[in-house]
């Protein structure tokens, strides 16, 4: 059984990385599981355990740091993020096609130590404009202006980091975003 692929997304704060995986993920035939990442940040509203993120303590992900079980993670706004190495390592040798949604600095992490795997897909996904971004990031609502504040400033930094990845996808129209990565995702599966 070939290894499956890694597929790393990443884009700013609000530009639809999750939307678009989402429809990424509704076509079966591309044998996608999603990778769940560990945070220690608040359980929003609408978001599952298990499903949208390992929801841990501070205590647990220390604990996994200090076991070398995390294939990468960062600290944002006074929260920790970080992906489970051995759940990964897991599906791919079950031929499955993981796929990540991480920050850019978690991507630098992965891409340098999955260096000159041919197994390995890495997209940038981009707003239409900066204003757009900034204007989906305040219409959510969900945080303080400091915070959105920190996002918008990430953003810019991330952004000039977009030459670092494989693919850079345009989501100005989502189902079109999710189209191109599947056209790209199609053309490594062998």
């Amino acid at each position: 059984m070939k290894k499956g692929l890694l597929i790393i997304l990443s884009g700013p704060s609000g530009v639809g990385k999750g939307t678009v995986r989402r429809l990424v993920m509704n076509d079966t035939s591309l044998n996608l599981v999603y990778s769940v990442s560990l945070t220690t940040r608040p359980k929003r509203e609408n978001e599952v355990d298990g499903k949208d993120y390992y929801f841990v303590s501070e205590e647990e992900f220390e604990e996994n740091i200090k076991n070398g079980n995390l294939l990468e993670w960062a600290e944002f706004v006074g929260n920790k993020y970080g992906t489970p190495k051995n759940k990964i390592e897991e599906l791919r040798n079950q031929g499955k096609n993981v796929f990540l949604e991480i920050e850019v600095n978690g991507a630098k992490q992965v891409l340098e130590q999955y260096k000159g795997d041919k197994r390995v897909i890495s997209l940038y996904l981009v707003p239409p404009t900066f204003e757009a971004l900034e204007s989906r990031i305040r219409h959510r609502s969900t945080e303080p202006e400091e915070v959105i504040k920190k996002r918008l400033e990430k953003a810019r930094y991330e952004m000039s980091h977009k030459e670092m990845y494989d693919y850079e996808v345009l989501n100005d129209v989502r189902e079109k975003a999710a189209k191109k990565i599947i056209d790209i995702i199609k053309s490594k599966i062998d």
